[in-house]
């Protein structure tokens, strides 16, 4: 179990690549939307756990006038793990974990 508990608090458990794939398995349908803007630049992402993935989109546009986009991706290992990282707090992730 990677859980331990010290003096009262549980310590974060380490987000190797099982157990971030065990947290995608665990939360899906999880989604955090975030959104940045800037002088000349502006964006919305959504992050979505689905099937064992997070699937992100980014909505956005720039100064440009012809520079709206709409993307869509699966995150890659560093996106997933800095995703799970940020929201751990907030997901499902029990005391399963191993």
């Amino acid at each position: 179990m990677l859980l331990r508990y010290v003096k009262g608090w549980t310590k974060m458990p380490r987000l190797t690549k099982r157990v971030r794939q065990q947290l995608l398995n665990q939360n899906s349908g999880f989604e955090r939307r975030t959104h940045f803007e800037s002088r000349n630049f502006e964006e919305e992402r959504v992050y979505r756990i689905e099937n064992g993935y997070l699937k992100i989109r980014a909505v956005g546009s720039t100064s440009w006038s012809d520079s709206r986009y709409d993307r869509t991706w699966i995150g890659d290992d560093q996106e997933v793990h800095s995703f799970l990282y940020k929201y751990l707090e907030e997901l499902d992730y029990g005391v399963n974990l191993e």
